[in-house]
């Protein structure tokens, strides 16, 4: 029976459901976990620096595929253990700019995966921001400074910023008490708004964020549903539990033979605008219609 390595930089408890979307793909191509697949997980708990003896443990087993999940980082680090392991990676970050594939049409070697390039997001949250809060003119960007894609959304944001003449506050956090400081921060700066980037550790730390804004009564939107789910005002992005689930079939490819180097690196394009009309309500903010008309999933209680 094959077994998969699941390779993840966050921790076990954390999106779960996602977690479920993988293995819901598995079983479209006909892989159920227990009956003809085994699967060996491991779990670096927001601990980068553990990635590496986990991805090399992985690969000592001699696993059929490593299934690198939770930001680019544990794709690169299992990249550079293993030339010959098939790697199949969920990303949002253009993975021929993170230096994953060698181009998106033809990846060659042993990595593929599905990418929904959220560095290319911050203009558009900037955008969201400006028809649900016209007069907002200070936006703060939460970046993990750990993260490979946080600068090509850092950039797309100040695109965004520039075009309607506002400002963008530029905060960096990588550990739960410098998410806090950056929240004090964005409050003693008087930001209108703050965006929160896309990271794998934030979405984990949903429910600090959520009470965090809530405390400082500043509108939060972010590119995971998730932070919408746990509390925060608006979010806009792909679909990531349905790019996890693209990445079981690809997974599920591969076992059955197909070849990394020639499976198209999948561009997630099922995108999803969610809307928490109770935090709205709290925060005394009036939703424009036409943009309530538009959303995806619209929450009613906070």
């Amino acid at each position: 029976m094959p077994v998969i390595g699941w390779l993840s930089s966050i921790s076990a408890g954390d999106r779960t459901h996602h977690t479920a979307a993988l293995l819901q793909g598995l079983n479209e191509t006909g892989y159920v976990e227990g009956r003809n697949i085994g699967i060996e997980y491991r779990y670096a708990d927001n601990h980068m620096d553990r990635l590496r003896p986990l991805a090399a443990d992985l690969i000592a087993r001699n696993v059929a595929v490593i299934a690198a999940v939770g930001g680019n980082n544990t794709a690169l680090v299992a990249k550079r253990l293993t030339s010959t392991i098939p790697i199949v990676f969920t990303s949002g970050l253009d993975p021929v700019k993170a230096g994953l594939v060698a181009s998106l049409n033809r990846p060659e070697a042993n990595v593929t995966g599905v990418s929904w390039f959220t560095g290319e997001l911050g203009q558009k949250h900037i955008e969201l921001l400006r028809e649900l809060l016209p007069q907002a003119v200070l936006i703060a960007l939460l970046v993990n400074p750990n993260s490979p894609e946080s600068e090509f959304y850092e950039q797309s944001a100040q695109d965004g910023a520039r075009a309607f003449g506002g400002r963008l506050l530029i905060l960096k956090a990588s550990t739960a008490r410098e998410i806090d400081a950056a929240f004090a921060a964005l409050a003693e700066q008087h930001a209108d708004a703050v965006i929160v980037a896309s990271d794998p550790f934030y979405t984990a730390r949903g429910r600090q964020f959520a009470i965090l804004a809530a405390r400082h009564r500043v509108p939060m939107i972010a590119a995971v549903r998730d932070l919408s789910l746990a509390g925060g005002l608006i979010s806009y992005g792909n679909s990531v539990t349905d790019a996890y689930r693209r990445a079981g079939v690809l997974t599920g490819r591969i076992l059955k033979g197909a070849k990394p180097a020639d499976q198209p690196i999948d561009r997630a394009t099922k995108f999803e605008l969610v809307i928490n009309l109770g935090t709205a309500k709290a925060l005394g903010i009036e939703v424009p219609p036409m943009l309530l008309a538009r959303a995806d999933e619209v929450i009613e209680s906070r």
